[in-house]
Parts: structure tokens; C-alpha cells; sequence
């Protein structure tokens, strides 16, 4: 029998938030099913009515991770369209939040450890869906002259890459205590990002 860990409808989540736990502390080695049901105080084929095998957990919480990014970048950036500048600022902000709010789904997401990405169309949705609103945002920035020409789906991968890089060094303790104690992170990001930006710095 199920217990009350979770609410009743909800044990989809409840599995997908006990699989970010194990992962985060266990690895993908360490993740099964069975753990998961256990974590979540269910029966151990509880999670077979939602996860036919892990691989298909794995890709429902970076899913619901891409979901949750792409919705905290829309309401972000959305407030300033008819200011690209501020539209990046509060976009790169938005995913660095995001990544240090949600640290071990935010690793989930990017460890590489989802085998045969394209199997799962809602993880792949998701993910496109959030790469083309940074796309957005750059082509936004490019019309303005913010940003230099170029292709905006490569510059987004730049941009994309400046911020991701930061995070994961703030994120692993990688960044020198040296500069952290002149520089707040995002001093940092807004640093790199200023060695792409045209005209005034971003703040």
C-alpha cells in the first residue's frame, strides 16, 4: 500500500522528485526503481504505471527541469520586449538562478547520463523549446545591435556556453576564493557576457 508521502494523483512527481534525490546523491549507478518506490513510500510497481525502466525516469525529470527553466527565462525576459539589453540581462540572470536554485536537477539535466535522447519527445520538446527562446532573445539583441551579426543559433550556443561554464565552476566550488572575495557571481557572468555585448555594459 501506498503511504501518505505524497498527495493522491501526484505520484508521478512524487517518484520524479525521489529520483533527483537518489541521483543527486547516488549517481545514475546508484538509481533503480525499486530505490525510487522505496524513497517515495510505494509499493516497488508503483513506478512501472509511470517508468517503464530508469532511462524513462531520467528523462521525465529533465523534462520537467527544462519546463521549469524555460517557464522561469519566459518570465524573466517577457516583461522587457522592447528592451533586448535587459531582455539578456534578466534571461542570464534567470538561468543562473535557476541553476542554484535547482542545483541537483540542473545537474541531472546536463550530465549526459539521458541514453537516446530522441526515444523521449517530450524531453526533446522541452529542450528545443527552451534553446529557441534564447535564440529569441540573441536575435533580439542582434536586431538591436546589441550583439554582432553572425547566425543566432551559434551565438546562442556562446551565450549559452558563457553561462552554463560560470555556473557549473560556481556550482563545483571551482572558482577561486580570490576572486569571490572581490566579485560576486553575477559580476562574474556579467563580465563574460560583456566581452560579447556591443555599446553599454550590462549590469
Amino acid at each position: 500500500m501506498a503511504s501518505k508521502k505524497y498527495h493522491h494523483g501526484d505520484l508521478k512527481n512524487a517518484l520524479i522528485q525521489a529520483g533527483i534525490k537518489i541521483l543527486a546523491k547516488e549517481g545514475v549507478g546508484g538509481l533503480s526503481l525499486r530505490k525510487v518506490a522505496k524513497k517515495a513510500g510505494v509499493s516497488h510497481s508503483a513506478p512501472y504505471a509511470h517508468f517503464p525502466d530508469k532511462q524513462s525516469l531520467i528523462a521525465a525529470i529533465s523534462t520537467e527541469g527544462f519546463k521549469q527553466l524555460y517557464a522561469e527565462l519566459d518570465a524573466a525576459v517577457s516583461p522587457y520586449a522592447n528592451d533586448p539589453r535587459r531582455q539578456l540581462e534578466a534571461g542570464a540572470w534567470a538561468y543562473v538562478q535557476f541553476a542554484m536554485n535547482n542545483t541537483d536537477t540542473f545537474n541531472i539535466m546536463f550530465s549526459g547520463v539521458l541514453e537516446k535522447e530522441k526515444d523521449y519527445p517530450a524531453f526533446v520538446e522541452s529542450s528545443r523549446k527552451t534553446f529557441e527562446r534564447v535564440v529569441d532573445v540573441v536575435r533580439a539583441c542582434q536586431d538591436a545591435g546589441v550583439l554582432r551579426p553572425a547566425p543566432a543559433e551559434l551565438l546562442a550556443v556562446s551565450v549559452w556556453g558563457q553561462l552554463h561554464g560560470i555556473v557549473s565552476l560556481a556550482l563545483e566550488g571551482q572558482i577561486s576564493h580570490v576572486v569571490l572575495d572581490r566579485f560576486s557571481v553575477r559580476e562574474i557572468v556579467f563580465s563574460a557576457l560583456n566581452q560579447m555585448v556591443l555599446g553599454n555594459p550590462l549590469s
